[in-house]
């Protein structure tokens, strides 16, 4: 696809790594953002709704279930799934939440963790979005020790397991039909992972109101009160914690992808304000304070899109460990914070004014750089792999 117009915030033409096939699948997807998502999100982010009408468009492309064999509708690499994290995030970060979720997160932990039926019954609807999904690992009282703190219980019943507990900041999940719950065995102390229907006696979910970041993601609030599963609602490759790491370690470096498409959303805003706002007589955008603010966020942003391609050519090659992934989701969520704040100062007043874009994305880019891993707790990810000891407690 030899005239492939590669986005202006993507300053080296990194996308021309993409295959061709990629390339048209992308340019569709962004034509589609632009014109059918993107005249949605700021009413829906000021009413802190999720339109349900984005996941018929959602489902259209090649979104959802390329990296499971059961779904694969070609071969789309992880480049091309962070490339359209990127997409999706420019336009909204909630509408890249979404798909993070679905994609990512319920079918990652099917696809990595289920069984050979659980994958056949679960992965084509979650893919064409018959069925929506959540993910439900955080707890009120658990956040980054998770893997020592969960308080959410699994107990054997018969032929079947008993869950009781709660979960917290759950995207999807007040209108999910299944939720991935992550619970603490009462036989052997270890992490496990079930498909929950959400209609299970027991099951409740409740919205989180008053967000001031992401507003569109439906997140909630889980309660687990003797919630019973049949032993085919276990999955089945889900013995330890270390099966949970499994899938954050596809779905973060995503993050990291989402995390510089909310940066380029607000640079793409903020280019075009520059270029309208006439102040001293010309527009801003001759001033060089503003010319400076603006190639620093560029600067940012291109360093970042790098870091995300090399690690998505690791997750496609098979060489990428726990350390790339978390490198790159504290590297780019933070120089998405830093970017996304000197856009809205290019902004002036106006970079608080929904109307203007940049004053979501400067939102939204707090909930990124907390989600999925600190970037304290993956600092530490990357500090245990260079000193080859752990600093977790």
């Amino acid at each position: 696809m030899t005239d492939f117009p590669t986005l202006a915030s993507d300053f080296y033409g990194f996308e021309n790594a993409l295959a061709d096939h990629e390339k048209e699948a992308l340019l569709a997807l962004r034509l589609d953002a632009e014109s059918q998502l993107k005249p949605l999100v700021n009413d829906a982010w000021d009413k802190a709704e999720f339109p349900r009408e984005i996941v018929d468009v959602l489902h259209r492309h090649p979104l959802f279930g390329q990296l499971w064999g059961e779904t694969r509708t070609g071969e789309y690499s992880a480049l091309y799934g962070g490339w359209s994290a990127l997409e999706l995030a420019r336009i909204d970060a909630s509408v890249a939440t979404y798909v993070g979720v679905q994609n990512g997160l319920a079918m990652g932990s099917i696809g990595v963790n289920g069984s050979a039926e659980q994958k056949a019954h679960w992965l084509p609807k979650l893919a064409s979005g018959e069925v929506i999904g959540a993910f439900g690992l955080t707890e009120p009282l658990s956040g980054s020790d998770a893997a020592q703190g969960l308080r959410t219980t699994a107990t054997p019943d018969g032929d079947g397991w008993v869950l009781n507990g709660a979960k917290r900041w759950i995207g999807n999940a007040t209108f999910s039909d299944i939720t991935i719950i992550w619970a603490k065995s009462t036989v052997d102390g270890q992490v496990k992972g079930f498909i929950v229907p959400t209609d299970a006696p027991g099951y409740t979910a409740t919205k989180i109101e008053r967000k001031q970041s992401l507003r569109i993601v439906q997140n909630a609030d889980i309660t687990l009160e003797n919630v019973r599963l049949d032993a085919a609602h276990k999955l089945e490759k889900a013995e330890s914690f270390r099966n949970t790491a499994a899938v954050l370690r596809l779905t973060r470096a995503d993050v990291a992808w989402a995390a510089v498409g909310t940066a380029i959303g607000a640079y793409e805003a903020a280019v075009a304000y520059t270029k309208e706002r006439v102040q001293f007589g010309k527009p801003i955008a001759h001033h060089q304070l503003i010319q400076d603010l603006l190639s620093r966020s560029l600067m940012n942003i291109t360093a970042s899109i790098a870091m995300c391609t090399k690690v998505s050519q690791m997750q496609d090659a098979g060489t990428q460990r726990d350390e790339h992934a978390s490198m790159a989701k504290a590297y780019c969520t933070t120089a998405m914070r830093e970017t996304v704040a000197m856009c809205r100062e290019a902004l002036g007043g106006n970079g608080i004014v929904l109307d203007y874009d940049v004053a979501r994305f400067h939102a939204d880019a707090e909930a990124l750089y907390s989600y999925e891993g600190t970037r304290e707790m993956n600092s530490l990810i990357v500090g245990r792999a260079i000193t080859g000891v752990s600093a977790f407690v």
